[in-house]
């Protein structure tokens, strides 16, 4: 069982540090559940299965399919976008890149957690997790969103999803939102799918980085 719990995690793309944050455990227990030091409580174990959508059979026996789960794939496409017929989309954690800034400006250096194989779709610099619920239901956190660069904010699509780095107080705010014209001069506004959430105008100054959302993933539980 323990070699399996490793399977999951690396299946899942995850570092040590990110499933042990689920699982709400420490680094050094997960490496000795991996390692087989230590065993998997069944608190841990039904957070696999209810949270992750592990197969529990999988999980005892290592039988069958690892996951109760299949992706649902949804692509936000352009009429002038050209889509390729495979490619592998680096998947990063923002945790890992300290933040959208340094991902952006210096991509050679970040390492991926994994790489995510998409046909037909076109072409993607890299993809994250969503975190927080500000584009629900459309985007939940725990989604991964795939995206593209934009290097210059007057290139962007009114109306269209992004993914944005903000500068609050010296500090980084990383978040997807649909951005809209602003009634205030040198401002866009940031618009979420989430009713419970308030747009929001924001100075374009105060945008260190910006994507274009081009598709995103969720593991949809099989019934």
């Amino acid at each position: 069982m323990n070699e399996r719990v490793k399977l999951i995690r690396k299946q899942l793309g995850m570092t040590q540090e990110q499933l042990a944050q689920r699982l709400g455990i420490g680094k050094a227990a997960l490496s000795m559940i991996e390692t087989g030091k230590a065993g998997l409580s069944a608190r841990n174990r039904n957070i696999l299965v209810q949270e992750l959508n592990v197969n529990p059979d999988w999980i005892e026996t290592g039988k069958g399919n690892m996951f109760n789960a299949e992706p649902d794939l949804t692509a936000y496409m352009h009429r002038t976008d050209n889509s390729l017929p495979l490619q592998s989309v680096p998947l990063y954690s923002i945790e890992g890149t300290a933040g959208l800034v340094p991902l952006f400006t210096d991509r050679a250096q970040s390492k991926p957690v994994n790489f995510i194989h998409i046909p037909n779709l076109p072409k993607c610099d890299g993809a994250i997790y969503v975190v927080g619920d500000s584009m629900y239901p459309l985007l939940k956190s725990g989604d991964i969103v795939l995206y593209k660069q934009l290097r210059d904010i007057n290139d962007i699509f009114w109306g269209d999803m992004y993914l944005l780095s903000i500068d609050i107080d010296g500090e980084e705010y990383v978040t997807v939102k649909y951005i809209q014209k602003s009634d205030r001069a040198g401002y866009v506004k940031l618009v979420s799918q989430n009713q419970h959430h308030a747009d929001k105008d924001v100075e374009i100054s105060r945008i260190r980085a910006i994507a274009l959302v081009k598709a995103s993933i969720r593991m949809n539980s099989i019934r």
